[in-house]
């Protein structure tokens, strides 16, 4: 039993799961003639998600180099084409759009704020002589995306309105957040939970509220623990009653409150955010996922600071504590679906020269240690990987002061600035990016000391390093006038994982 389920009500978590198992058997009734494999796609805000998945399409699609990714090396995939998508209410993945976004005006595409879905048809050649020997097979890839603060809203399930109120105040006053956090705390302080509920008290509070985590989101911040996840990405639910709430200073094993109170009114609002927007995603969408990949940004909290890398452990861990893993057999599949593999990956590796990608993958694994040994307990295989799923960059050597750095060449995007220098998106440029500390254990002690000489020990570090964002790159074109695939940093290594073994 995972976080998620621990403190659920018995009778709902029966009929959530007799509504999961129907779902599942719909899916497994579905596939009979071609099998399907659903891939969940997630991260948290500017990790990639839009672009892995463009990236995922675009290579299989136009056959991309993908020497590690077995199907397409072995030349066993004989193709991939793009089909209806078989869930009838959930929207689109606008994959031509991000194409022409990326390929044609070379910009990155809007980042992702809804669920949508995308079926990718693949077929192949089986790798078993008495598999071939039955005909070619083929497999539907149904790629789900969506935002990974939605996924951290899931832990919400097992928490009643005065856990959240506890947890939520506690991170806000943590060092690091308190400053963010101020004018909100300042409102929370005049608010009497037992006074009578008021709208406007109630709209003001979760105002406040929601600044707050707009602020902590920022890239002068960018910190990851940021529930609930609607209120920075409402869409249609915008104004609405189960998205204007906000914690109370209340302790987290307050009696139960007063009917008619400001307190009563927020437990309401709390618990209906639950039921409407948390428990739907999570049946319809989340707990029907064969396989994850989670997309993260180390290099964004890296630059933000140490208060910002200790955020995204908490954060990882908490999305692995909301994923349901364990071993795939063909009744599990029916009844109990599990996540058999989970992919973190260090997005942007682009950014850095290749002599320091197995440094960032270090980094990122040491963040996900407590998560991953969870997931391999339950019998899921994990996996950690840096990549680019379009590189931005090429490599090159550069001579400063009689020393030859490693470099890479790219054009940052218009408003980029680096030593004084704002770029207007047209110039390439050359550029050291630095070293990541080649013992991650270092960066650590860094953010879990107090002291002000480790503080500076790791500001001095961080000095070093320099991050731009680059533009999509100028794709090359063939001899016969054809655009080749979308480039990338280990894709190929990632679907191998994810699907190799099902077109095996």
């Amino acid at each position: 039993m995972n976080a998620l389920e621990a403190h659920v009500n018995p009778l709902t978590k029966l009929t959530e799961e007799a509504r999961l198992s129907l779902a599942n058997l719909a899916d497994a009734a579905s596939g009979l003639a071609v099998p399907s494999l659903r891939l969940g796609v997630t991260g948290l805000a500017r990790s990639g998600k839009t672009v892995f998945l463009t990236a995922l399409v675009h290579n299989l699609v136009h056959g991309g180099r993908l020497p590690v990714f077995s199907a397409a090396a072995g030349r066993r995939m004989t193709g991939a084409k793009l089909q209806p998508q078989p869930d009838d209410a959930v929207p689109r993945f606008e994959y031509e759009a991000h194409v022409r976004a990326m390929v044609d005006k070379r910009i990155w595409p809007e980042s992702t704020r809804q669920v949508a879905e995308l079926r990718l048809t693949i077929d192949y050649e089986s790798a078993s002589y008495f598999y071939r020997k039955l005909g070619p097979g083929r497999l539907h890839l149904d790629l789900i995306d969506y935002p990974g603060e939605w996924l951290l809203d899931l832990p919400l399930l097992s928490k009643d309105y005065a856990t959240f109120c506890a947890d939520a105040l506690q991170r806000a006053r943590a060092q690091g957040r308190s400053e963010v956090a101020a004018p909100f705390l300042k409102a929370l302080a005049a608010a009497d939970p037992d006074a009578r509920e008021n709208e406007a008290a109630a709209q003001d509070l979760a105002a406040g509220f929601k600044s707050y985590l707009a602020a902590c989101r920022a890239d002068a911040h960018a910190l990851s623990m940021l529930p609930p996840g609607r209120f920075l990405m409402p869409g249609d639910l915008d104004g609405s009653p189960a998205l204007t709430f906000a914690p109370l200073d209340i302790p987290a094993d307050a009696a139960p409150a007063r009917s008619g109170t400001l307190r009563a009114m927020m437990e309401r609002r709390y618990e209906a955010y639950k039921t409407h927007v948390v428990r739907p995603f999570f049946r319809d969408h989340f707990a029907r996922l064969d396989r994850q990949i989670v997309l993260v940004d180390v290099l964004h909290a890296i630059n933000a600071g140490p208060h910002a890398i200790a955020d995204l452990e908490v954060a990882l861990s908490e999305v692995l504590a909301a994923f349901r893993p364990g071993k795939r057999s063909w009744l599990s599949s029916i009844l109990t679906r599990r996540i058999d593999r989970i992919l973190f990956a260090a997005t942007k590796a682009d950014h850095l020269h290749r002599t320091d990608h197995d440094r960032l993958e270090a980094i990122l694994k040491r963040l996900v240690t407590r998560a991953e040994e969870r997931a391999r307990f339950k019998g899921a295989e994990v996996d950690v990987i840096a990549m680019a799923a379009v590189r931005a960059t090429r490599e090159a050597t550069v001579k400063h002061r009689g020393e030859e750095l490693p470099a890479i060449l790219g054009t940052p995007l218009p408003g980029e600035r680096l030593n004084g220098e704002t770029y207007d998106g047209e110039a390439e440029i050359a550029m050291f990016p630095g070293d990541l500390p080649q013992d991650p254990e270092s960066l650590f002690r860094h953010v879990e000391s107090a002291s002000e000489d480790a503080r500076a020990e790791f500001e001095a570090a961080q000095r070093d390093l320099q991050f731009l964002r680059f533009r999509p790159p100028v794709l090359d074109t063939t001899a016969e006038g054809l655009t080749l695939s979308l480039p990338h940093i280990r894709l190929d290594r990632a679907l191998e994982f994810l699907i190799g073994d099902r077109l095996a």
